[in-house]
């Protein structure tokens, strides 16, 4: 099981608060699953709530890292498939009509499922301000691993597994996994993974590149913090903009590259953190970070 320090649910005032259980912490929010009883699969409530929960990190000073993590002994195993269909029939959930209620399925109805569930859940994790670190403690799965994925660092335990689980109930990868897959292991790694559907133990997921490090499952949470601490120390703008570049790199040619890295070191140099870093160089003394 992997726990931050001081978990707690996550206050939003209704009966469900206690699926993501949340904490701030040394500028560190720690974000954990905890539906362990369905192997932390991801209902739509929880996906809103995290969702919720990472653009208010990017918007909230006090945090300056995030780590996603689980209770029990998987880390997600992807979509809540049974909650989603139960939602998808529900005219009380936005952007659902009574007459695709009565009607069943309509065109457009499934990509339109997907375009506001699983792939804004990755959007925020992609787009999240702050660095984003993703504490693997077991099985992830479908959604549950391009959730994963998605951060900007990956540790795992050594008990962790990684399946693209998509091909073996006969469904197309969703949830971003064409776009990450392909970006962290190539093209052909990525068909291998998406068309046989095995399972990836950790270490292999970190021979494959998949995973910066794996670690012993009682060292998991110790490292996420030391890794974590380490971030909200830093410049909090300048990772902010340097995960920009990076993300956006992979979608552009050299020019484009360039022209956004002179950009954001222009926008950058605006902060104090930047004067804080040259002034700390030139008297000889360690910088001073304040995430701004």
């Amino acid at each position: 099981m992997s726990l931050s320090p001081r978990d707690k649910p996550l206050d939003r005032g209704g009966p469900d608060d206690s699926v993501i259980l949340h904490t701030t912490d040394n500028g560190v929010s720690w974000i954990t699953l905890n539906r362990p009883e369905v192997m932390n699969a991801i209902a739509p409530e929880q996906r809103e709530l995290l969702i919720s929960q990472l653009s208010g990190a990017s918007a909230d000073p006090a945090v300056r890292a995030v780590v996603i993590t689980a209770t029990g002994a998987a880390f997600c195993a992807g979509a809540d498939l049974r909650a989603t269909a139960s939602s998808a029939m529900d005219p009380a959930v936005p952007g659902v009509s009574a007459a695709s209620v009565a009607s069943g399925r309509l065109p457009g109805d499934v990509a339109r499922t997907i375009r506001r569930g699983a792939q804004r859940l990755i959007a925020a994790v992609l787009d999240c301000e702050k660095p984003v670190i993703a504490a693997v403690n077991g099985t992830a799965a479908g959604l549950g691993a391009h959730l994963a994925l998605a951060c900007d660092l990956v540790l795992a335990a050594e008990s962790a597994t990684f399946v693209e689980v998509f091909v073996r109930r006969g469904l197309v990868p969703d949830g971003g996994g064409a776009y990450l897959l392909p970006r962290l292991v190539g093209p052909q790694r990525a068909k291998e993974l998406m068309f046989f559907g095995d399972a990836l133990t950790a270490a292999e997921a970190e021979r494959m590149g998949l995973v910066n490090r794996v670690v012993a499952g009682a060292g998991l949470t110790a490292t996420a913090l030391s890794w974590a601490e380490r971030l909200a120390t830093g410049p909090t703008r300048a990772l902010a903009l340097t995960k920009q570049l990076v993300n956006a790199s992979l979608d552009s040619d050299r020019a484009a590259a360039f022209a956004a890295e002179a950009a954001a070191q222009e926008i950058n140099m605006t902060t104090e953190d930047a004067r804080e870093g040259v002034k700390s160089f030139l008297e000889h003394r360690s910088p001073a970070y304040r995430g701004h």
